[in-house]
């Protein structure tokens, strides 16, 4: 009896994708409206508020595509290596950690260098990046090169009772499996919709799962390059690695059942526009949010503020209206300058009085304060 056709990449058409135009148009005009407003203000910003905001992005950008795997990362150690890379103040914030750096560079060579092709070599050195003590975790990996002979499965459960989600191609063929995806991603067939060969290319690279490890951050790499490449854009003003965390659970469904099945793929590129276009939708918060801090300290500009006062009001203007939850109280006051109770009381009352901060009214005695936006 022959082995049944578990896999997408068993199928007899693999690679050939196939998927519904007509069911696909409506979503991908939402998303193309969506794109199309955060690009618009982005255009608003002058230079250096564009850099904040791409800083912003990329932050939550790294923090998110790590989280996804599991792996939680500090954000002032993400705030520190971004900050490094773009030219950023770095006052106060911690040094740089290596694996943060590398993925911090990974994420920023998809983007910046999205018109330089996309080969082998590049993808060993961004995989090396991300693990460049040549441990995951615990356990030494291979680094800057194709997973070795062991079978690539996703499990989960007990042992003895473990469910497998996912077989990934043998390791004999890898080699010319990646450079037909190589080949296709820089040469993609004529009339291809950039938002739809985006999804197609993420689909493909998680099939292959060429790596020992890093595969789903280095997918959303590419995602992302492919993302720049449609927008003619270097820097991106949206993270959908934001967008897959929220939405992780069905992101890890929908990839499952689209790798059990054949090469009809319109579900996951339903989800994946959709995805998109709540992407694009959350950013054109983080760029009002930009905008408004920019607004705030030209309010400020001649107000006599000391450098603890500056650091907690910058915490609280990226954080966006309600984006710290609880606003400032002494106790935190304190923890972010490492100064005592009676100068934290003061200067948060200074604060208020020269309009800064407001009561929020709650919390008693502990009473937060907020931005006066």
């Amino acid at each position: 009896m022959p082995t049944p056709l578990t896999w997408i990449w068993q199928q007899p058409d693999w690679p050939r994708f196939r998927w519904d135009e007509a069911r696909l148009a409506p979503l991908l005009a939402r998303a193309r409206l969506a794109q199309g407003k955060v690009l618009g203000a982005g255009r608003l910003l002058d230079a250096n508020l564009t850099l904040e905001a791409v800083a912003a992005i990329l932050v939550e950008d790294g923090l998110t595509t790590s989280a996804i795997e599991g792996e939680r990362l500090e954000l002032e150690a993400v705030r520190s290596s971004v900050a490094c890379r773009l030219g950023l103040p770095t006052a106060g914030l911690p040094a740089p950690l290596r694996a943060v750096d590398g993925l911090i560079d990974v994420l920023l060579d998809a983007t910046r260098r999205h018109d330089v092709p996309l080969t082998t070599e590049r993808l060993f050195g961004w995989q090396a990046a991300l693990f460049p003590t040549g441990y995951s975790g615990l356990h030494a990996i291979q680094v800057g090169a194709l997973r070795g002979d062991e079978p690539m499965q996703v499990v989960s459960g007990s042992i003895g009772r473990e469910k497998v989600h996912f077989i990934a191609p043998p390791r004999e063929g890898l080699e010319g499996e990646l450079e037909r995806l190589l080949a296709w991603f820089n040469d993609p067939p004529a009339g291809l919709e950039g938002l739809v060969r985006a999804g197609l290319a993420h689909l493909w690279f998680v099939t292959l799962h060429p790596f020992e490890d890093g595969n789903g951050r280095l997918a959303r790499a590419i995602t992302d390059m492919a993302l720049s490449q449609d927008e003619h854009q270097p820097m991106r003003l949206f993270s959908l690695s934001a967008q897959i965390l929220r939405e992780r659970e069905s992101y890890y469904d929908m990839l499952e059942q689209t790798q059990r099945g054949g090469a009809e793929v319109t579900d996951w590129l339903a989800w994946f526009l959709a995805q998109v276009e709540a992407a694009a939708t959350a950013a054109e918060q983080t760029v009002a949010n930009t905008l408004a801090k920019a607004r705030f300290w030209l309010r400020h500009q001649t107000t006599a503020l000391n450098e603890r006062q500056r650091k907690v009001l910058n915490r609280l203007l990226d954080a966006g209206p309600g984006g710290f939850e609880g606003g400032m109280n002494t106790r935190k006051y304190m923890g972010l300058t490492r100064t005592s109770r009676a100068t934290a009381y003061r200067e948060l009352a200074d604060l208020v009085e020269k309009g800064c901060l407001r009561p929020t009214g709650k919390g008693g005695r502990s009473s937060g304060y907020e931005i006066v936006w």
